[in-house]
């Protein structure tokens, strides 16, 4: 983790530190994200096999793409991205998450090279990617515009940025902070905070000041009825990703 500069936030990353092994337990304190990522994935893979024209169907329609999973906590993508075939690195700044990654893809067979370090120091290291995934990322670092700038320096020219985050505004403060910590109990209180949630136009503003071009963005959005997540051209009010790619 040595890097002349960091965007990391000690106090955000000891918060996932202290809920490291819970990532695979899908009624554990990561229960939003196992909901969520069937969800996720739709849209990763999508926006992947678009941007590279490979085609879903086949059996390994990721081969030859190198991605990083910046923030990979359990390995909850980094997982399914290794199955698709991608040549998968998965990096946190939480050195707790590593082992647990690392256990569960050697228990799935899987070959992901998992590690515990900042995309500062892969940057300065000269590590280059097709693909970067930043999900749920970008709303727990000290400076935003600085993270996204070193996800581009981490891409390689014409690779594809994704990246997830929550919109500020009172409904994200009633769902994700008061629904999710207080009522149901989800996350454990404080997972996060509301100011540093960031609105769709400012993130856009963000990636085209990193040095990235926004292409896409669309809302994940939460069904208490079904009880399921879905994906929104038009409803970005909580949960949102973005698709960007690097000239």
């Amino acid at each position: 983790m040595q890097a002349s500069q960091s965007t990391v936030d000690p106090s955000e990353v000891a918060k996932f530190e202290a809920m490291a092994a819970e990532w695979w337990d899908p009624n554990g304190k990561f229960k939003p994200l196992h909901m969520l990522n069937p969800c996720r994935l739709d849209y990763i893979t999508t926006q992947i096999a678009a941007e590279f024209n490979r085609d879903l169907n086949t059996e390994l329609p990721f081969a030859g793409l190198r991605l990083l999973d910046i923030g990979c906590g359990g390995g909850l993508l980094s997982e399914p991205m290794a199955r698709l075939g991608a040549t998968v690195v998965g990096a946190d700044a939480a050195g707790g998450n590593i082992p647990v990654a690392r256990v569960h893809a050697e228990q799935s067979g899987l070959d992901i090279d998992y590690r515990h370090t900042t995309a500062e120091a892969m940057a300065e290291a000269g590590e280059q990617f097709d693909v970067v995934l930043n999900m749920e990322v970008v709303e727990h670092v000290a400076d935003p515009l600085e993270f996204l700038t070193v996800c581009q320096r981490l891409l390689k020219s014409g690779g594809l940025h994704l990246c997830s985050t929550i919109n500020r505004n009172p409904k994200s403060f009633a769902m994700a902070i008061v629904g999710a910590e207080f009522v149901m109990r989800w996350l454990p209180k404080g997972t996060h905070e509301w100011h540093k949630f960031i609105t769709p136009d400012e993130l856009f503003a963000l990636l085209e000041k990193s040095g990235v071009t926004p292409v896409d963005r669309k809302g994940f959005v939460f069904n208490p009825i079904a009880w399921s997540w879905s994906i929104s051209a038009r409803d970005l009010s909580v949960n949102y990703v973005t698709a960007s790619t690097k000239p």
